[in-house]
């Protein structure tokens, strides 16, 4: 009798066997991909990093996701997201149910515009991208990268969502799982948020060290043109001996 069958009859399976359900497929996919990453949570936290944790909450203010990215909580937590990688512009993943299904997530690429605008925020503002990646930036650059719409974070209307389950709602469980699975995975590897929105971190760190460069040249000319004044200075009145 499959799991399906004795949920239709018997109701919705429980915590201990949806998980033992979970190993189960996990140890056979392994067989066949021995490259299969699990999401695997500790605590209670799904993330615990200002990446991982500012995409899950840009998923969740927004009123097409508030009230159906929850019912991914339980089984991202639970160990239900057997595998998830993430490439340029798409997240792709397996999560266990009555059977294995399929998810995918495509996200679209950051516009150009906003990009422009993001990075002309950043300037002198990221030194390295080791402060980039702990989220170790002014307040203020947080509140430009998070702003709803105009931020690095995807909208509702940038995301498109695909599970190979029998559910016809937009975003079902599976979706919703993946989709808080990737607020882990960066907690792991925040640079995924780039490739995930086809962007060049470096670009931001460019943007500063160029005009921290051109304020360190102007400042420089300043100087040797003050040094050079001085000089005609104590020639005129004789002090240079």
């Amino acid at each position: 009798m499959s799991w399906g069958y004795r949920y239709r009859y018997y109701g919705k399976p429980s915590v201990a066997n949806q998980k033992a359900n979970a190993e189960k497929q996990l140890s056979k996919l392994r067989k066949t991909y021995p490259e299969i990453e699990p999401v695997s949570i500790e605590g209670n936290k799904i993330a615990k990093t200002w990446w991982g944790i500012s995409w899950c909450k840009n998923l969740e203010r927004y009123a097409d996701y508030e009230n159906r990215i929850e019912r991914g909580r339980s089984y991202v937590k639970n160990g239900l997201v057997l595998d998830l990688k993430i490439t340029a512009g798409t997240v792709i993943a397996m999560v266990s149910g009555s059977d294995v299904y399929d998810v995918a997530v495509k996200i679209n690429q950051l516009p150009g515009k906003k990009w422009e605008e993001i990075t002309s925020h950043c300037a002198e503002r990221i030194d390295s991208i080791a402060q980039l990646v702990d989220g170790e930036f002014p307040e203020e650059l947080a509140d430009v990268f998070m702003q709803q719409g105009s931020g690095l974070f995807p909208a509702p209307r940038e995301i498109h969502l695909y599970c190979s389950c029998p559910d016809v709602a937009r975003m079902c469980k599976h979706v919703a799982a993946v989709l808080y699975g990737v607020g882990a995975r960066l907690d792991t590897d925040p640079l995924l948020f780039f490739t995930l929105r086809r962007i060049n971190p470096t670009a931001l760190i460019k943007k500063s060290v160029d005009e921290k460069m051109k304020s360190l040249l102007a400042n420089a000319n300043k100087r040797s043109k003050r040094v050079i004044r001085e000089k005609d200075v104590e020639r005129i009145f004789g002090l240079s001996g």
